[in-house]
């Protein structure tokens, strides 16, 4: 499957590892490294996540309140952000329309 990442996305993964970074230097990089792991396992297992309510999946980081939430659409993955999951959920929903 081809992965696309939206550009909303990767900037939104830019500013967390910034945040992070400013908090303890080397933190940010622990954020960049869960959200690879958690991409090659989406891409590995796309169809394993169950379908959310509002039509997507989503996998947890495992150490940060982050989650990378995306969707399925015939032999191509759209990941549509990187979101904090405890500011304003799903507030990338309008992004769907994007992939």
């Amino acid at each position: 499957m081809k992965l696309h990442i939206l550009h909303a996305a990767e900037e939104e993964l830019s500013e967390a590892i910034q945040y992070y970074e400013d908090i303890t230097p080397g933190l940010g990089l622990r954020l960049k490294n869960q959200v690879k792991q958690g991409i090659h396992w989406i891409e590995a297992n796309c169809e394993l996540p169950r379908i959310r309510a509002k039509g997507y999946r989503r996998v947890n980081c495992k150490s940060f309140p982050y989650y990378i939430a995306y969707l399925v659409r015939h032999d191509e993955i759209f990941l549509v952000a990187i979101a904090n999951g405890y500011k304003r959920p799903e507030y990338w929903m309008k992004r769907k329309s994007l992939a």
